[in-house]
């Protein structure tokens, strides 16, 4: 099976909705430029849903010290997922100052942005593999473009790693076939509007990179 994490939930219902569905990652967003940012109080409630055995990340973008003590000493999290950090030096600190295991998100648009996540690989325990953004973008993800995965399917990688980037109900069968991801994180792709998941589509999601993951061939 595929390990799946839905990523920008914000209300019980679709938090319920991602661990009924079968995933094993659920994902709260404390970056207020975004549509699916929560409030690190507001997403403690929220974690109180998570049975345990399901991983609650926490996904900032370039934090500082101050938001990273407010997350850690209110919300239960089990992961941090860290945006517009590229330093492994400052990666391997925030995974010393929360005492979480690091999920770096690495921007990709070639095959050196591939090379320049690995090279992350020691300050982290997962490496996100992710659409690299237009340089206008307001969001570092969640933008819902994909990247050419190709640049992933010949790559040797030892480090745990999750596809990300532009993947829906639609295409995520064909993702995990062609890269072997083991791992895929969703967020706009189970939306109806930004921000504002769909329950069915989350559903139709973890189906169908399960379905492909043990009737198909990767």
């Amino acid at each position: 099976m595929s390990a799946v994490k839905i990523c920008g939930l914000k209300t019980p219902e679709t938090v319920d909705a991602a661990i009924e569905a079968g995933a094993q990652y659920v994902g709260f967003v404390f970056y207020p430029p975004s549509p699916r940012s929560v409030t690190p109080a507001d997403a403690a409630h929220l974690a109180l849903r998570v049975p345990s055995g399901i991983a609650k990340v926490g996904l900032v973008v370039a934090p500082d010290d101050a938001l990273l003590d407010e997350i850690a000493q209110i919300v239960p999290l089990d992961m941090i997922q860290v945006h517009k950090v590229s330093d492994a030096k400052r990666l391997a600190e925030i995974g010393v100052r929360t005492g979480l295991p690091v999920i770096a998100a690495a921007p990709v648009a070639n095959a050196e942005d591939v090379d320049a996540a690995l090279r992350l690989s020691e300050a982290a325990q997962i490496i996100l593999f992710d659409a690299k953004p237009s340089e206008n973008a307001v969001l570092p993800g969640g933008n819902g473009i994909s990247f050419d995965w190709r640049l992933l399917s010949t790559r040797r990688i030892s480090k745990p790693w999750m596809l990300a980037g532009g993947l829906s109900p639609e295409n995520v069968a064909d993702a995990i076939a062609l890269t072997g991801a083991k791992h895929v994180d969703v967020s706009s792709g189970v939306e109806s509007a930004p921000g504002v998941k769909d329950t069915a589509k989350i559903k139709a999601f973890i189906r169908n990179a399960n379905a492909r993951s043990v009737f198909g061939s990767v």
